[in-house]
């Protein structure tokens, strides 16, 4: 995690960091959820818009290795070549609640 680009974003204001770590703290149990439910029931469209949004996310702190196996899943399920997927999910799902606890901490001190 490389929180550069969220210091760069929220101009060093720490309100501001902080309402961006809540919200990406309320998206992680959604993540989670979804990307599982969406391999299960093999809806590789709504798994490829999920990858893809949470991509967005982790990058907004640093998550670059977190943002390219999240890319690999939305490329992956938007070509239905599904045979990799599973490892990259439950990599990404723990560095999303790895990411998550550690954001917790942080908010603390904000």
């Amino acid at each position: 995690m490389n929180l550069e680009y969220l210091e760069e974003l929220s101009a060093g204001d720490p309100d501001f960091k902080k309402e961006l770590i809540d919200i990406f703290i309320k998206q992680v149990p959604e993540f989670v959820s979804n990307m599982g439910k969406f391999y299960t029931n093999e809806d590789w469209q709504n798994l490829a818009k999920e990858a893809h949004t949470a991509k967005s996310s982790v990058l907004i702190f640093g998550m670059e290795e977190t943002g390219n196996a999240l890319k690999k899943i939305q490329l992956q399920a938007e070509e239905k070549k599904t045979d990799e997927i599973l490892p990259l999910i439950n990599k990404s799902i723990q560095e999303l609640q790895n990411a998550s606890n550690f954001l917790q901490e942080l908010a603390k001190d904000l």
